[in-house]
């Protein structure tokens, strides 16, 4: 809680207990002292919202676009506020007529300890025709707690409002909650004197709850607004560099521009024909080209102020960059990874096309799948440019047929990892021959990584008379007499595997170079 309310609840609650025992006249007289000091409070509040409501009035004036809508939601507030501040007057002067009659002055109460006159006006029993105030009291604050939080947006400070304009009766001692309402709690056999300066604290906390709103209204006119020290001419081009045949474009500002009040724009010597600062120009021809202006501002004390600035774009030929990822040809019957770019133009507005097989998309790159070896196929690109498809280039590929790939013998290490043996010194061992199992193909020349499946092969051993005994396997796994001849090999002999047969991804079987092994 803020001071203020720490103040008037302390006062209110030390008055109180005085009443409660009964301590006569000068119970009365403090009640009397704290309505007086309530009500300078209420006209010192209120002097301070009326500015603050002349602050959005001016604001308003100088700047209607902002301020207008701001004004309009101060008015609303001031309006609901001021209905709720004299009917409350409303209220004090009837329960005063009450205990002093029709000639009843408020700023002079005569029968201040009546305690009838309150209860008269706010409290009126069932049946009796009377309006009961306290209710309709309690209703109107209440509304009005909604009406005056629905303007705030930060937690703490609708928090706080609805705190002070609460009608949740305090809790008594000795019970959860008092069973009394909240209006019987405020004038049920109160003091003319007391119920007035109750009232009159609620009028204290209603214009409270006015100041704090407007007050917020008044500092969101300008949140918006960027708080800057330096002032200064921009030129943020769409692309520097644009294709032959379409249009430089180029946004040209104040830093820290505000939206109501635009800044004129003169380049080359002549003013642009619209507000926004968006310079437009054909490119007909490529090269670079220069061009300056200066722009004019506004400002609030009527002077204006020029800044300068200038600029330069290149225009190109048309053109597209085509590449291969893995060399600079194209291999027949598998899958070519290529990329294809635009400067300046997003991938979604690329299309492209290709001769002598199939080109797709695959996420931000393409596959090419030539058909035919040794013919060429030609990649040509397209692209959208200012609503129309503007053709970029083209580039031409040679088809070339997968190279051979090479035999050898997958097997691990003592680390679990996996290497390949192919072939001659220092050789592997039977234990490693025996494990692996059988042979593999694959090109792995950096360039190309495709993997062959061996479909048949033939293991020759020598024996000592110098004769060839081959063995030979239908499969790319060692056969049973191949494996019974291994193991009667010596340290240091060899065997040799030929006629090794694997088909590729392009479907075609061929003959691969033979395998010399070591047997170490």
């Amino acid at each position: 809680m803020s001071p203020r309310e720490k103040m008037i609840n302390l006062m209110y609650i030390v008055l109180t207990a005085m009443l409660a025992l009964n301590v006569s006249s000068d119970v009365l007289n403090g009640f009397s002292q704290v309505e007086d000091g309530l009500s300078r409070s209420n006209r010192t509040i209120t002097a301070r919202n009326q500015a603050l409501y002349a602050q959005l009035q001016a604001f308003n004036e100088k700047n209607p676009e902002k301020g207008k809508m701001w004004l309009d939601k101060g008015t609303q507030v001031v309006g609901e506020t001021d209905k709720l501040f004299d009917y409350i007057d409303s209220l004090k002067l009837e329960i005063v007529k009450t205990a002093d009659g029709e000639d009843a002055d408020l700023k002079n109460i005569r029968n201040r300890d009546n305690t009838e006159a309150a209860s008269i006006i706010m409290l009126p029993p069932q049946g009796s025709g009377r309006v009961n105030n306290g209710k309709n009291l309690r209703t109107r604050i209440d509304q009005y707690r909604q009406f005056i939080t629905s303007f705030l947006d930060d937690p703490e400070k609708r928090k706080n409002l609805e705190t002070v304009l609460s009608t949740v009766p305090p809790k008594e001692r000795g019970e959860e909650m008092t069973k009394k309402t909240w209006e019987e709690y405020m004038f049920d056999n109160m003091p003319c004197i007391a119920a007035i300066t109750l009232l009159t604290k609620l009028q204290n906390d209603v214009r409270y709850a006015e100041g704090e709103v407007l007050n917020q209204m008044l500092t969101n006119v300008d949140l918006g607004d960027l708080r800057v020290n330096l002032v200064n001419a921009f030129v943020v081009p769409e692309s520097r560099i644009v294709m032959r045949g379409t249009k430089y474009k180029a946004q040209i500002v104040l830093a820290a521009i505000d939206t109501t009040q635009r800044p004129v724009v003169y380049v080359n010597g002549g003013r642009l024909g619209n507000n926004t600062g968006l310079y437009e120009v054909g490119t007909g021809k490529a090269g670079k080209y220069d061009y300056s202006g200066w722009i004019e501002v506004l400002g609030r004390d009527g002077s204006v102020t020029r800044r300068d600035f200038k600029s330069s774009y290149t225009v190109i030929d048309p053109l597209a960059t085509i590449s291969a990822t893995m060399m600079n040809v194209l291999y027949a019957g598998i899958n070519n990874p290529i990329s294809i770019a635009v400067p300046g133009v997003p991938q979604g507005s690329i299309s492209a096309t290709m001769t002598n097989g199939s080109l797709t998309k695959s996420g931000d790159g393409w596959i090419a799948h030539p058909s035919k070896v040794g013919a060429e196929c030609v990649i040509s690109v397209t692209a959208e440019m200012d609503g129309q498809r503007t053709n970029v280039g083209s580039t031409t590929f040679r088809v070339r047929k997968l190279p051979d790939p090479s035999p050898f013998i997958t097997y691990k290490d003592a680390n679990g990892q996996s290497l390949r043996y192919k072939g001659g010194k220092p050789g592997i061992t039977k234990a490693l021959l025996m494990a692996a199992g059988g042979l593999d193909a694959a090109i792995d020349d950096e360039i190309l990584n495709i993997d062959y499946k061996v479909v048949s092969f033939e293991c020759n051993f020598v024996d000592a008379m110098g004769d060839y005994h081959p063995e030979a396997s239908n499969s790319s796994q060692f056969t049973e007499r191949q494996k019974e001849r291994i193991k009667r090999l010596q340290h240091g002999k060899q065997f040799f595997i030929t006629n090794v047969k694997a088909t590729g991804p392009d479907g075609i079987t061929r003959t691969i170079s033979p395998l010399q092994i070591i047997i170490n």
